[in-house]
Formats: structure tokens, sequence, C-alpha cells
């Protein structure tokens, strides 16, 4: 490695310390911080993003990026080396274009909302909440208006999450989707044969719960070494580093879905980044492909794993012998068409795959009106319940199983949401290359064997962080470009079993 490069890498590394250290206090603000913190947190957290963003916009790095340009020119175009400074180059114009004031004061407004959020949330009240989410809407707008012109207001936004992708193709590939899942969910309540799902509706001790949720992700992969797992309001991912991920869960004791599921969830997430190569710590190419990509992975662990019929034949004997009173005399069919009946629901977290992409579509409007300023935040509550009502044929009953359930407004993540959805269908799109590649896939679940599939995710996916950006990277692994059919197909196959379609 040439010394510009070099010296264009140690320029990066201090940004990615700074967004490091954040990062650790953010996880401890929703996690162990006491909530008398609150006040103190909003600003260390926004010193620290004020100074990533300086160092990330200085002079010092312009010039430190303009030598290295010049240093690996001619180079092959996949070589880590012009990856490393075309990824920089990109970062670098972005972040010029926003103010670090802007910056710091977002950091802290939005630290500053998360614990007004829980308290809103904990008490089913919009009502506190709306003038912290009044700022953050504000603000986002304010970002996106550092990238004018666009083609839409909602594009700044979306590309922080996905690079590259406009909000046109996201509404293109959500009213291909939603057609056809209302369609299948039709199918299923007018001509399937019922699921009683009342065995994972009983009562489950949350130690128990704990215990076995941390023996599942460790047998699919989850370096406890290089993670840990804590409670959380709303369940997440937080990586530091590929020496340094942690995830945390969340339970309900009447429902044994909410934490297992949620913690294979965060563990997809987190073996993604420990999967990254660890010579992209510190660097551009350190952090993930994108958010899609990212939630292609959770999502996979979760569902195409997690909720398969294999995985529990290898598994299910172990939760009896966990559960004996509420699960040892329930047969493996009974439960795995437990915990996979197709029911419309308030809680998107709880979703069942065919229906949760509506559970995305509608925060996408809703988001997208929000930035158009075609929907004001006080009239929100009213507008999900009517979007809801529409969407899912359902009305929340209260704002904490409504409005109020996400954590991502108050974190001013607006443009994150449409990401899962299009996780769900890279997750196909890549399923269906692994057992292409690995023809005896369900036999190696079925037996807990998940060597073989983290080891392709690793090869194909996971090592490469952002070198290559998310429709790149999703060609050269699978020949396709962004489709719905394959995920499409998954769905139709797989309920249309379960349900006698």
């Amino acid at each position: 490695m040439g010394e510009r490069l070099e010296e264009l890498r140690r320029q990066f590394g201090v940004v990615a310390d700074l967004e490091a250290a954040g990062g650790v206090l953010g996880w401890d603000q929703q996690t162990y911080m006491p909530p008398g913190g609150a006040q103190g947190r909003a600003m260390q957290l926004a010193t620290l993003g004020r100074l990533a963003h300086q160092q990330l916009v200085s002079d010092k790095m312009g010039a430190a990026l303009v030598a290295a340009e010049s240093e690996v020119e001619g180079l092959d175009p996949d070589s880590d080396e012009i990856r490393t400074v075309r990824k920089a180059r990109r970062d670098f114009d972005k972040a010029r274009k926003v103010p670090s004031e802007w910056v710091a004061e977002f950091r802290r407004v939005t630290a500053l909302a998360h614990h007004v959020w829980e308290k809103a949330r904990a008490e089913s009240d919009f009502s506190q909440f709306q003038a912290p989410l009044g700022e953050i809407v504000k603000l986002r707008r304010d970002y996106a208006d550092f990238f004018a012109p666009f083609d839409h207001v909602y594009d700044p936004l979306l590309d922080d999450f996905e690079p590259g992708m406009k909000t046109t193709e996201v509404k293109a590939v959500f009213g291909e989707l939603r057609p056809e899942q209302i369609s299948l969910v039709q199918e299923i309540v007018e001509r399937g044969t019922p699921v009683d799902d009342a065995v994972v509706h009983q009562q489950f001790d949350e130690q128990k719960q704990w215990n076995l949720g941390m023996e599942v992700v460790k047998a699919l992969g989850y370096d406890l070494e290089r993670g840990r797992q804590d409670k959380s309001v709303h369940p997440f991912t937080s990586g530091f580093g590929t020496g340094d991920v942690r995830i945390t869960t969340r339970f309900d004791q009447g429902f044994l879905n909410t934490a297992l599921f949620g913690t294979m969830h965060e563990a997809g997430h987190a073996m993604y980044e420990q999967g990254v190569n660890p010579e992209f710590d510190r660097t551009p190419l350190g952090i993930t492909a994108s958010l899609a990509v990212h939630e292609s992975q959770s999502r996979m662990w979760e569902n195409f794993v997690g909720r398969s019929r294999a995985f529990w034949v290898g598994f299910y004997r172990r939760l009896q012998e966990v559960f004996p009173g509420q699960l040892g005399s329930v047969n493996l069919e009974t439960f795995y068409r437990a915990i996979n009946k197709v029911q419309p629901s308030l809680i998107r977290v709880e979703a069942d795959e065919a229906t949760y992409n509506l559970h995305i579509m509608l925060r996408f409007e809703l988001e997208i009106e929000l930035m158009e300023g075609n929907l004001e935040v006080s009239d929100l509550p009213e507008a999900w319940n009517s979007r809801f009502q529409e969407f899912l044929g359902m009305v929340p009953p209260d704002d904490a199983k409504g409005v109020l359930q996400d954590i991502h407004w108050s974190a001013g993540m607006f443009g994150y949401f449409p990401t899962y959805a299009l996780g769900n269908l890279i997750a196909a799109q890549l399923w269906a290359k692994i057992k292409q590649d690995i023809p005896d896939l369900d036999r190696k679940i079925e037996n807990a064997q998940f060597g073989d599939l983290l080891g392709w995710l690793r090869e194909n996916v996971h090592r490469h962080g952002s070198k290559f950006e998310p429709v790149e990277l999703l060609a050269t692994v699978t020949g396709s470009g962004l489709t719905a059919k394959p995920y499409l197909r998954y769905l139709r196959e797989k309920f249309g079993d379960i349900y006698g379609l």
C-alpha cells in the first residue's frame, strides 16, 4: 500500500474512532444509562458527531483524498485500493454538503427525543412525542435541502441507507409487491386450512427464553468473543468494528416469538458485521454495503432459517426440553404452523412474513408525506390509524401499538424503513442461489449444521463490507438485479404448503 493511501486510511481511521465512540454511548443510552443522563448524553453525542464530521470534511482529508486518487490511478478497478478511494470520495463529497453545526444539532435532538419516545410509548401518549418529532422532521427536511436539486425530497434520505436508490424505484417495487401479497393473504383467509397458534401464546419464563435464544444464536455462528446481548425497549444491533458487535432483544412472557425470533434477527445483523474483512476496520470499506443488504441477513436468519421446518427438525426437541409444560405434548408440525400463522397484526416486528411488507409500505408512505409537507406531525396518529385500516384491516387500540411502536423516528432514521422490505427481496434472491450452491442445505439445517451457510455468506457477502454498492454486489452474486419474483415465489410455496392452497 502506498504512503498516500495509507495517509487517507489514517485520516478515515480518526472518523471511524469518533463514530465508534458515539456508537458506544448510543448503545449505553438504550441499555444501561440512567434516565437522568439524557441531557448530558445528548451533548456528548452532539460533540462527537460534530468532531467526526469536521474531520471527514476537513481540507486535510480533502488533500489526502486527492493524493490517494493520484496514487492508485491505473490499478485494477476492483482492487481494495481503488474501491477504498472511490468510497472515500463518495463519503467526502456527500458530507461536504452538510454543515457540521447541523450534524451536532441532529445528534443532540435525536438523543433527547429517544427518551421522550420511550416515556411516550410506555404511557401510550403521542402528544408527549409530538414536539420532538416535529423538530426531527424539520431537521430531515433541512438535510434534504442540502442536496437540492433532487428528483424527490425523500431521495437524499433514502440514499443514506440505500446508496444510489431512488424513491421512484422503491415505489415501483412496492407497487409490484403490494397486490401480490394482499392477494396471497386473501387466499389464505378465504381458502386456507386454519392455523391455531395458541401454543406460542402461553407463559414462557423470561430467563429460560434468554438462555434458549443465546444457545440458538451461538449455534448459528454469532461469536460471543466479539459480541454480547442485552435488553432494550426496541431490539437493535451496534457494531464498533468486527471485534465488537452487540445485539439487544426484548421479551414478552406471554408470546414465545418476540424474543426468540427477535434475537435471531439481530444475530443475523451481527454476524454480517462480524464477517466484514477485518483489514477494512477503520476505513471507508469497514461498514456494510447497505441497510437492505443488512436486512437481508437478519431476515434470512430469522425467517428463511429460523421459521423453516428444517430448523425445527433439529431444534424442536431442545425447545420442548426447555418448556416441557407448554410444548412437551405439542407435535412439531403444529408448532411449525403456529410460528408461521398468517394474520394481520399490530406490531411490525412480530408480523408474519406474508403481511410484514405491508407494515413497511405504510411507514414509507407516511414518511414521504411528512417530507413533502403533505402531512403534519400533529395529524400523524390519525393518518397512521387510517392507513393501518386500509393496509391491514385493523385500527390500533392506542398509540403504543400504533404510531409509537418503532424507535426509528426518534432517532431521525427517515429513509430506513423501505430497506426492510428490500432486504426481504434480496434475502430471497440470495437464498435461491445458496440452495443451488449447497443442494443439501435443508439436511444440514435439520442437523443444526450452519457452517456451510455462514461460510457461503461470509465469502459472497460479508467479507466485502462496502467495497461494492448493493446493486453491484447483488448482480455479482446472483446474476440479477433487484427483483421481487423470488420472494413472491418463496411466499407462495411456503404458505401454500402450510395452508393447503
